[in-house]
This record gives C-alpha cells, structure tokens and sequence, in this order.
C-alpha cells in the first residue's frame, strides 16, 4: 500500500565509498556459494504447498559480523536478539507464504474481460482462507488495491463498480497479510498486452536495486537516487512513440509496525529525500554488564520491516487524488475524540471490533452488513478519527506499473521476505 509524500528537494548525498566497496565484495564473494547452494537445493524433494518453508520464501542477505553498529550490540549479542525474536520473524514469514500463494493463484485465473470487484472478491477470498482469518488476529492487512493505468495506488471498486480489466489495461495488484499484525505488503502489475512489458522491466529492476542497496545505516536518501537513476535509463515505445519511464516522485516505500502500515519513516524513490538512516529497530542497555542479555529491543513494534516499492509513469511522474474515495484507515495516534452521532458511535465500533488500526474499504463494511453508513463514515473523517485514501493518479492516457516487496532489517541480515519464484 502506497504512501503520498511530497518530496523536499536538499543536495544529493552519496554513500561513503569504503562502504559501497565492502558491500560488493561481500556480494562477490558469496555470489559463488549461494550458486552451489542452488544446484543443490534443485535435487530437493518440493515441500507440500500448505507449509511454508524458511529456505523458499526468503533471500537472506547476511552483514558482516563482528562490527558493533553505532555503539550498539556485537554480533554475539545480535544473534541472541535476533533468536529472542524468532516468534516475530515467523509471523512474517507465515503471513508472506500466504500471500505468494494468493498471487500464483491470481495469476493463474486473471484475464481481460472480468470486472474489477469479481477480481477482488475471488482474491480476497483465497487470501481470508489461507491466512486462517481469526479477528485481528490474523487475515488481510488492506483492501486489494488494482489500480489502472494512469491510476497509481488506492483504488479498489466499491459496491455497484462496473469497471471491467480490459486487454490494454495496466494493472497493479497490491494486497496484504498479516499474523499478529506483522503486515506483508507486497504488489505486482498485471499485463496481456506485450507492449507494456518494458514499463515492467524497469519499474521491477527499479524495485530489485532499492532492495540490494536497502539495509541497517543506509541513508534512505540513497536509495531513492539510486532507484531513480536505474528507472529513468529505461524507455518504453507505445503505440510509435517513446516515453522516458518516471518514477512517480511523491509515491514512496515506508517503514512497517505493528498494526500500522505506514509507521513513519519513508523510502524515496527519487534523489534529495531525507539523510535519515535506515534501522533494525532501537536497541537499550537492561542488566549486569557484559553479558548476552544486556541488549532487548525496547519497543518489539518499531521499526524491523519494510516496503520496498517503486512506481513508474509515462505520464508526468505525479499523482494526485482523484475518483471516489475506497479506503480508509483509523488515525493511529489519535486520543479520545467526542462523538454526538449515535450512527457514528456504532460504526467506529464495528471498526475497532473489525479493523482496528489496519485499513479497510466500504465493500468490507458491505460484508459485516453495514448499510446507510457514509454518512457516518464522513463524521468520523471530518473529526480526524478515520483519514481517508482516494486514489493517485497521474495524468490521464498514461500508463503506470508498481513492484513492491516487504524486507526485514534483522539484527544479523537484510531478509526479503515477500520474495517468490514469481519476482
């Protein structure tokens, strides 16, 4: 699920060159092993399909050990933390199983020609059952996003929708899990037109590049320039003439929490965002000195995951609101806030019982068999209790695609967790 940010332009920054160099050789010196490690895990008798395994479901980017990150735990003490939150780590992982199931299964039925609610239906209904929807406990973590086109993010059809996949449409499919409010969010663009699938290339080699350049103490600043200087190299011809591909600039990857997709760091995707650093979380000293116990993450939900996801545009590289509003999502810092309509009382209750903090859309409200509530719905907007998130599009007659995958910045390694065979 996409974050709207305006973007303030500052001076570029580039990553210290020592670092840059022992990050590459790091990579060439295992790329050899993990070749050997392939060839050997091809002769391996397939998993059943309802367990997910560790060895299929992530790639694992180990960091060099030994080095003490900014005063902070050795690399003892980090793999003691990061066994201290196997639990968490298991969360994400059973909830990205799910998901990569979820999208071979749509990928396997999805054709020009069905309307856009009959898509969304049959993809949130496969991902409810195999996710064991329980509550908040487990289930999905935001409504299905298949935006079209020249639209970017944030729409999904809402009751009464004709709107029907066309065989010249660009789709993206963004949709997520969760187990314990540990959220994967994941997307990928559906296309039938061959056309279209250098717009793809580049918006998924974009996203592949802020992947492998993402990780603990890199300025989020760096990776946007990094991925915008990978997209904007591709062109794509469509219908005779040539477009440069843009990455839309006030589109961005974000930081995950617990129950909160958008937990306030953002990941740029084009140059002169924030020097801010990415993090495996905060760290504090507990105990006697000296021993393996010192170190405990102090806050379990802060920052550990996330969105990795690029977008890319023949239009202007800008989206703005645009159609009518489908999502919404409980304002997570709001305090008490007096409510007078009785209507409005009832569906924030339906809405804590339902959602809580994780976004939801009105066919989900339809589903609970809740009627006459936009009404009610705009009060609780209007009071700063529930925000709304229209669609993104840019202009009209463009065309955008969207990749996006969910890693976790553990204490011991970069893990991409939502990575499949698919991409």
């Amino acid at each position: 699920m996409a974050e709207l940010q305006l973007q303030r332009e500052v001076e570029p920054q580039l990553l210290n060159g020592d670092d840059l160099n022992e990050e590459r050789k790091d990579a060439d010196a295992s790329e050899s092993v993990k070749k050997r490690r392939r060839k050997k895990k091809r002769n391996k008798t397939p998993a059943p399909a309802e367990t997910f395994q560790r060895e299929r479901s992530v790639n694992i980017h180990h960091r060099k050990t030994g080095a003490v990150q900014r005063g902070g735990p050795t690399s003892e003490e980090k793999r003691a933390l990061d066994m201290a939150n196997e639990e968490m780590w298991s969360d994400f992982r059973e909830a990205a199983e799910a998901h990569r199931q979820v999208r071979s299964y749509v990928n396997s039925w999805i054709k020009p020609g069905m309307t856009m609610i009959d898509i969304c239906e049959k993809l949130e209904n496969c991902s409810r059952t195999l996710i064991k929807e329980n509550g908040l406990k487990a289930g999905l973590a935001f409504p299905t996003g298949c935006s079209i086109n020249h639209c970017a993010a944030h729409y999904t059809p809402n009751a009464g929708d004709p709107t029907v996949l066309r065989y010249d449409d660009v789709c993206k499919i963004d949709f997520g899990t969760h187990i314990n409010g540990r959220i994967i969010d994941c997307a990928f663009t559906v296309i039938f037109n061959p056309k279209f699938d250098r717009l793809l290339e580049a918006v998924r080699d974009a996203t592949n590049t802020g992947i492998k350049f993402a990780g603990i103490d890199v300025r989020l600043c760096d990776v946007g320039e990094t991925i915008q200087e990978v997209m904007e190299s591709y062109e794509v011809e469509i219908d005779g003439k040539t477009y440069q591909v843009k990455p839309i600039r006030n589109l961005n990857g974000h930081s995950i929490g617990q129950y909160r997709i958008h937990s306030g760091k953002t990941v740029p995707i084009v140059k002169g965002g924030e020097a801010t650093r990415m993090e495996s979380g905060s760290w504090a000293c507990h105990g006697a000195a000296g021993t393996l116990t010192d170190y405990r993450c102090i806050e379990r939900g802060k920052v550990k995951a996330y969105a990795i996801e690029t977008f890319g545009s023949t239009g202007k590289g800008a989206v703005h609101d645009d159609m009518e509003c489908s999502h919404y999502m409980k304002n997570f810092n709001v305090g008490h806030v007096p409510i007078r309509l009785p209507r409005a009382k009832h569906l924030l209750n339906v809405i804590n019982e339902n959602f809580g903090t994780l976004a939801f859309c009105r066919r989900w409200l339809d589903r609970l068999g809740e009627s006459k509530y936009l009404m009610a719905l705009k009060n609780l907007c209007d009071l700063g209790i529930i925000d709304p998130y229209p669609p993104l599009c840019d202009i009209k007659g463009s065309y955008t695609a969207q990749y996006e995958h969910t890693i976790l910045l553990r204490p011991t390694c970069k893990e991409v967790v939502s990575r499949g065979d698919d991409y």
